[in-house]
């Protein structure tokens, strides 16, 4: 376990367990990674960011999008259908590419159009998190 010395440091840590456990679970599912599709990801303003992710010849049936306890995973479902090509220059194969999100992070929509899929996520702090003015009594 990569992390090991940092889950030495959880007797100390009281409610850390779990970012603990997030970051020894990113590095097991991402150190077999291929980089494929391959994606950017940018911060829009304070709040707002965008991933966008490469799809060349996929459509919006090729492609499953969910969240599910702080991940977002971007499957693909197509087959690659093409094998009587002379030259396989795009890539129909399979993948799974996985994002840890914070817990404030919500995903807000996903788009596919030119080849392109654009997922839009938005942190959102609660009330009790928002800076906040303390009247002196």
């Amino acid at each position: 376990m990569i992390l090991n010395g940092l889950n030495q440091l959880s007797p100390f840590m009281i409610g850390y367990e779990r970012i603990f456990n997030e970051l020894d679970n990113f590095y097991n599912d991402n150190r077999h990674n291929s980089g494929y599709p391959p994606y950017d990801m940018r911060k829009d303003g304070e709040f707002n960011f965008i991933i966008e992710i490469a799809l060349a010849g996929f459509n919006k049936a090729d492609i499953e999008v969910m969240v599910s306890d702080s991940i977002l995973s971007i499957k693909s479902l197509k087959e690659n259908t093409n094998e009587d090509a002379i030259h396989k220059g795009i890539s129909y194969r399979k993948f799974t590419r996985k994002f840890t999100l914070a817990e404030d992070i919500v995903v807000n929509s996903a788009d596919l159009k030119d080849g392109l899929l654009t997922i839009k996520l938005e942190r959102v702090i609660p009330e009790e998190k928002k800076p906040r003015k303390i009247k002196i009594g």
